[in-house]
């Protein structure tokens, strides 16, 4: 039986809002925490992900791992942005590895793994939560 066309427009919405959501959560802890990428870069990044991969399967017929290779690719480019280095420190490795991960999981919404999507975005959270821990 086929699906209307509503039904794929509705699930289509449905994983642009959650690219939201998800990208939301990691980005207002990384605003809370005064990084340099924050709310706005953490959901653009999922939800581009999250649109390339329905654009490029839906509407392209494209292969998932030459779309998720091109997303790993383009997203490397903004964690260099993001990475400094500096007097022999290195400041936005953290930042340039979640900004990966969420492009990671806007590729997940794409494809349609929301649970798994989901839970990475959590345990991204409590990754971060348990950086913030000092030692006694």
């Amino acid at each position: 039986m086929a699906i209307p066309y509503f039904s794929i427009e509705l699930e289509q919405i449905i994983k642009i809002l959650l690219a939201v959501v998800l990208g939301s959560i990691i980005g207002i802890e990384r605003k809370s925490e005064q990084k340099p990428a924050g709310l706005r870069t953490y959901v653009l990044v999922c939800l581009g992900a999250t649109l390339i991969s329905i654009i490029s399967i839906e509407y392209f017929g494209g292969d998932p791992a030459r779309i998720a290779a091109g997303i790993v690719t383009g997203i490397g480019f903004l964690g260099a942005g993001a990475i400094i280095a500096e007097r022999g420190t290195v400041h936005g490795l953290t930042t340039a590895a979640s900004l990966w991960v969420m492009a990671a999981v806007g590729l997940g919404i794409g494809l349609g793994a929301y649970l798994l999507a989901t839970v990475v975005t959590i345990a991204v959270l409590a990754i971060l939560a348990l950086g913030r821990i000092k030692k006694i």
